[in-house]
């Protein structure tokens, strides 16, 4: 074990797997080339049409054997149909051994999921995000070697690096034509755009579009090009639009929190980072989502058009673009029906791609250009590093998503957090597990008071005789712990075994989680 930048124990090796410790948030320059799938082929005029009816015909035409890695992506979210459509049928064919390798996963996936690792189906994920029964089966210890968590950027750099083979991807596109041209734009099911699994359809050797809408040859506009693609499954639905939207989605109601997303664009206002001509990223938590609103009205109030926005978009986003307070609205998920329709008829309204959006390893990329992000957190330190990723006692609970990726790039990054929630602090000694490093967060801003990384003086010099409620993050600290009623800090009750590997985005590990002592496995309920 070595420690890393962020004073974590790392393994230099496990399950016969290498592993660079993280050296810092800029420290690691990566060498090697760019994977490559197998060469196509150039198909004769009478294999253009490539429509197979259901995922069983999908499944036999491209080879999906023992062993193999299949990729999805998360644009529906919680009304996804597709990968267990996948795993349903992979089940019936009696094919094991797979790896899941999906940019997230949502509790309507999770049942068929468990039974997939039970059966023997599915072996390993390489994921984006251990959710809810998922992330209690692998804190649990069902696998035999350690799962990775990846930011958004970092599963696209792994991709394009050969970390992550992808064997098979499934694509669920709300329209296609009959030779594999396809979007998320259009149909009876749309989903706003299909961004997520661009690299998979560049880089994996044999790629599945699976739609419920075919549509006139050429279907436009083309997110996914027939060149990618090798079959087009035809099925009856891939997904419900209306099921995007979630509990973490909907703008908070409490007072306390709307106080913090008030604080939070008071502050990049007051340090210059809200101004004509800004750029910022708007996320859709219940605080983000406040903070997008209040933006959007201080927007209008100064007169100011920001020069662009991105986002997993939602119609507060929507709302400043079609005021005229935000010249361009860059979108890599649409998070509501309010975004599908606005990528619909809005002129302004474009795609992101998601390599485009945070790959460390390309030559430029989005979230670098960024004045302003706000983000959450499950924990925040007093070194200002942030959890994202596992609960307090340990369990793996939520993605990293785009956390580090728009944390290191943006100019400001504040973090926005109540001090509690229920009986737990917050604001800690250790945060659990290290997502963010605090190198790359530059605020931290609670509804007792703002707390500035002593990293950026030229905040601080920004904000002398604001009526901002400065402090200092130990101070925010000590008072979350009298309002819980502790003196330290409980830690996790953690066996020695590693059950998962916390990448940041340039592929080297920022932390471990290790398996819960006790935790029950929920593959143990599964008949």
């Amino acid at each position: 074990m070595v420690k890393n930048a962020v004073g974590r124990d790392i393994p230099e090796e496990i399950a016969g797997m290498k592993l660079i410790p993280f050296k810092g948030a800029f420290a690691h320059v990566p060498e090697g080339r760019k994977v490559a799938p197998k060469l196509g082929y150039v198909a004769s005029p009478d294999k253009r049409n490539k429509v197979v009816k259901g995922i069983e015909e999908a499944i036999k035409k491209v080879g999906l054997s023992d062993g193999m890695t299949i990729s999805f992506h998360h644009h529906f979210r919680d009304g996804d149909m597709v990968m267990n459509m996948v795993l349903e049928a992979a089940m019936k064919l009696g094919i094991k051994d797979l790896t899941l390798a999906p940019s997230s996963t949502f509790p309507c996936q999770e049942d068929t999921v468990l039974r997939a690792i039970k059966t023997g189906t599915l072996k390993y994920i390489e994921g984006g995000s251990y959710r809810g029964k998922i992330g209690q089966a692998v804190s649990s210890g069902v696998f035999d070697k350690p799962v990775r968590l990846r930011s958004h950027g970092g599963r696209v750099r792994a991709i394009t690096s050969g970390d992550i083979h992808i064997d098979v991807a499934f694509i669920g596109a709300p329209s296609s034509d009959y030779a594999g041209n396809c979007n998320g734009l259009f149909g009876p099911h749309a989903c706003g755009c299909i961004q997520y699994s661009v690299p998979d359809a560049h880089y994996a050797e044999k790629v599945v579009v699976v739609t419920d809408n075919l549509v006139e040859y050429p279907c436009t506009p083309i997110e996914i090009s027939e060149q990618y693609v090798d079959v087009v499954a035809l099925v009856d639905q891939i997904g419900d639009p209306n099921k995007i939207v979630s509990g973490t989605l909907r703008i908070t109601k409490s007072p306390t929190r709307l106080k913090i997303a008030r604080d939070a664009v008071k502050l990049a206002h007051i340090t210059g980072h809200i101004y004509d001509g800004c750029s910022f990223q708007a996320g859709a938590g219940g605080i983000s989502l406040a903070f997008t609103k209040f933006l959007g009205e201080l927007l209008e109030k100064e007169g100011y058009v920001a020069s662009w926005a991105m986002a997993g978009t939602t119609k507060f986003l929507v709302d400043i673009l079609r005021k005229g307070h935000v010249k361009k609205v860059l979108t890599g998920q649409a998070f509501d029906t309010a975004a599908i329709e606005s990528m619909q008829n809005d002129r302004n309204h474009f795609f992101a791609g998601i390599d485009h959006y945070a790959h460390v390893h390309g030559k430029g990329c989005l979230v670098n250009n960024l004045d302003v992000i706000v983000l959450g957190a499950t924990e925040v330190d007093v070194n200002f590093n942030v959890n994202t990723v596992t609960f307090s006692n340990g369990m793996l609970s939520h993605p990293i998503g785009g956390h580090q990726d728009t944390a290191a790039g943006a100019k400001l990054t504040i973090i926005t957090a109540p001090l509690m929630r229920g009986r737990l602090p917050i604001i800690v000694d250790e945060v659990t597990t290290v997502t963010t490093p605090g190198e790359t967060v530059d605020a931290v801003v609670t509804e007792y008071g703002i707390a500035i990384n002593p990293r950026r003086d030229d905040l601080m010099e920004k904000v002398k005789g604001s009526d901002l409620n400065i402090v200092d993050i130990e101070d925010l600290k000590k008072l979350a712990y009298r309002k819980a009623g502790i003196k330290e800090q409980k830690k996790p009750d953690w066996d020695d075994e590693i059950v998962a590997l916390v990448e940041y985005r340039d592929g080297t590990i920022i932390d471990v989680v290790r398996k819960v002592k006790g935790l029950e496995n929920p593959l143990d309920k599964i008949e």
